[in-house]
């Protein structure tokens, strides 16, 4: 497996600093922030499955433009298939595809052959795609949410998503043997760990709390920082959880395993 950022900042601001998404592969997204605005054409219309974690903007922003941009490139008796959670699907078709705010491409060109279409995933369950295998994992957010356990059979990534505190994370996740990468939000500096709690997101402090949760070794790297808090937030990661050696997450990183 190959998985490559193309985003992965809680925010924007220059050139460099792109919301959440991960191509694995060719074929496969992993959110679809604005990360994927910076994907050619011709590896836009590559794309056959996007993982989506939650319904907030900066983790979809660009999955209406794929569709629009490449359905007609990928003919209807080839849809673009988006995964997530029923709740999220539901909140995709009332608040984005339906019409006023973007055209519901499920219905286009015709509702027997779309351009897009969905399946419900919940935690736990698993897709697979030849020797790869996409699973859903259990977060708590303040929308509907899941992170992804990517397999490629040799070793395993795992993305937390957007969450706080949450025990069946770890529960999932200590029973991956060959665990490899965790990649972690930590949205918040301390000084903001009220405005974490109040979000369901992470801050340092919060971060060092849930990792006393993991069983496994992994190479640690940070996602979701916001933009005027990177150095902030990695220099008290440092000293809340330096055993772990914290890497913080970037454009254009690659993964492969």
């Amino acid at each position: 497996m190959r998985v490559r950022i193309l985003g992965c900042s809680g925010g924007i601001g220059g050139r460099q600093v792109r919301t959440t998404s991960m191509l694995v592969d060719d074929d496969i997204l992993i959110d679809a922030g604005t990360g994927v605005g910076d994907l050619s054409l011709m590896e836009l219309a590559q794309i056959d499955h996007v993982f989506i974690t939650h319904s907030h903007l900066d983790h979809v922003a660009c999955l209406p433009f794929i569709v629009d941009t490449v359905g007609d490139m990928r003919g209807s008796d080839k849809p673009l298939t988006v995964y997530s959670q029923q709740a999220t699907i539901d909140i995709l078709r009332n608040h984005v595809f339906n019409w006023s705010v973007w055209p519901d491409f499920t219905e286009i060109p015709n509702p027997e052959h779309p351009y897009l279409r969905f399946e419900a995933i919940g935690p736990g369950q698993e897709k697979k795609f030849g020797w790869r295998s996409i699973t859903a994992l259990p977060a708590n957010h303040t929308v509907p949410a899941v992170g992804y356990h990517l397999d490629s059979g040799n070793a395993s990534l795992v993305f937390s998503g957007d969450t706080t505190i949450c025990d069946d994370f770890w529960h999932a996740t200590n029973k991956i043997g060959n665990l490899r990468y965790l990649i972690m939000e930590t949205a918040f500096s301390n000084r903001e760990k009220k405005l974490a709690i109040m979000s369901k997101h992470l801050c340092p402090s919060m971060l060092a709390k849930e990792l006393e949760k993991l069983q496994r070794s992994a190479e640690l790297f940070i996602t979701h920082l916001k933009p005027g808090q990177v150095e902030l937030t990695m220099h008290e990661l440092e000293e809340c959880i330096g055993e772990f050696h914290p890497r913080l997450l970037q454009n254009s990183h690659v993964f492969e395993f």
